[in-house]
């Protein structure tokens, strides 16, 4: 006998996720582990702590010239970013 109240188990888990306000965390995290892909391999290799607060991604660069490149792209990595997760996630970076 069919139950009236099924639903696919990624309904239930965003259900879930949207119920305890653990989709904007889950997101963040997402944008974390991304960054190396929309960064390349060797720019993720001298960047390190990368964390969100308040929508503003900030990261730690070992180089004065990469910082410098990075901020020049700032924007578009942003852009990319967000693209990735398929929400706004963040709104800004802040390279230390």
């Amino acid at each position: 006998m069919p139950r009236s109240n099924d639903q696919s188990l990624g309904d239930a888990i965003r259900q879930f996720l949207h119920s305890y306000h653990l989709e904007d965390k889950l997101n963040e995290t997402r944008v974390i582990q991304s960054w190396e892909k929309i960064v390349g391999p060797m720019v993720a290799k001298y960047t390190k702590g990368l964390y969100i607060k308040n929508k503003i991604l900030f990261v730690k660069v070992e180089s004065a010239a990469l910082r410098q490149e990075l901020n020049f792209s700032r924007s578009r990595i942003v852009q990319e970013l967000n693209e990735e997760v398929k929400a706004k996630v963040i709104e800004d970076i802040v390279l230390k």
